[in-house]
């Protein structure tokens, strides 16, 4: 019996799906839709969710928990990308710094007024290779 289990395990095991998902939910942030299967996206969407919860708390603690959650990991900037940093360049260092900034700033601000269901998943076609049902899974405009 399964009850009270709510864990959809994707035939994977729990590091991997750890790291999928962060992975999925870094690339959702920045590009704001992603292409998936409809399980994958179905259980994306608990999280994508709650990280806009986050933002929208914007404090330290908030921001500490989508790091951890995120598997962010700062690596120390050498003085070159320190000095580009400094002058508004951001495209020199990794995405995972502009992935919290995107987050915290314009998606927080975004849903301030909206108390949940973040997420759109549309339908879309089924992959060539397996037959699988795949979807566009993205956030809402407004």
């Amino acid at each position: 019996m399964r009850h009270r289990k709510d864990t959809c395990k994707l035939n994977r095991t729990t590091s991997h799906r750890r790291c999928m998902f962060a992975n999925m939910l870094k690339s959702l942030i920045d590009l704001e839709q992603i292409q998936t299967t409809v399980p994958k996206a179905k259980a994306l969407r608990r999280y994508a969710d709650k990280m806009i919860t986050l933002a929208k708390k914007n404090t330290l603690a908030a921001r500490r928990d989508a790091i951890a959650e995120l598997m962010i990991r700062f690596n120390p900037l050498s003085d070159k990308e320190e000095r580009a940093a400094r002058a508004g360049d951001t495209s020199s260092y990794n995405t995972d710094r502009r992935v919290i900034q995107k987050l915290f700033g314009e998606l927080g601000q975004r849903f301030t007024n909206r108390n949940g269901g973040y997420t759109r998943i549309m339908k879309s076609s089924r992959r060539v290779g397996d037959n699988a049902q795949t979807c566009v899974i993205e956030y809402l405009p407004e």
